[in-house]
């Protein structure tokens, strides 16, 4: 979706009139507002899909964005799955990062997009609440960790049926969260 400037501006007034005189419909101006100030209008056609906007794909960021937080559900859902031995395990095999491995987001300061967007699926469109209250920011670079983890991820999603995935598959994901620079041989 793609506002003008002045359709903006025009909405967010709208937006402003619907609150003032507290019209319930099913449009929330909050969320309106929120979509058109965070640049995130691709999320109007997520929350309103009933609504037959023009068709257009969304933003590439958004679909990476979703393939990574989906993928951080798995691990996160597979790791608490994990019995003792196998959580040590997990900790050996993959130093700094298999222990408790959790989705700490993006930098705030260089990934900012990237962390926006999932702070919006979260917050604003309500998925993948299970990373609902966290920061999204690693203060840290992560892109490039999280697309290597990904790579990994979506060539074992291949084989997975409804199962969780197993300790020597989450290992392999999470192996790839260290720079090849940095990996023993």
């Amino acid at each position: 979706m793609k506002l003008s400037d002045g359709e903006k501006l025009i909405v967010l007034m709208l937006s402003e009139l619907y609150e003032k005189l507290d019209v319930k419909g099913e449009i929330e101006p909050d969320f309106i507002k929120s979509a058109i100030f965070s640049d995130q209008l691709w999320g109007v056609k997520w929350k309103y899909s009933g609504i037959p906007f023009e068709e257009s794909d969304d933003p590439e960021i958004v679909k990476e964005v979703v393939d990574i937080l989906d993928m951080w559900s798995f691990i996160e859902h597979a790791y608490s799955k994990l019995n003792e031995e196998e959580k040590a395990k997990l900790e050996s095999d993959v130093p700094y990062f298999g222990k408790d491995p959790k989705f700490i987001g993006f930098d705030g300061n260089n990934e900012t997009e990237y962390m926006g967007t999932a702070m919006f699926l979260v917050n604003e469109l309500e998925r993948f609440q299970e990373f609902s209250g966290r920061s999204f920011n690693s203060h840290c670079p992560s892109i490039d960790g999280h697309k290597r983890m990904l790579s990994a991820f979506e060539l074992i999603r291949q084989t997975l049926s409804y199962e969780p995935l197993n300790l020597a598959q989450l290992t392999t994901i999470l192996k790839e969260k260290v720079h090849p620079s940095r990996r023993e041989s």
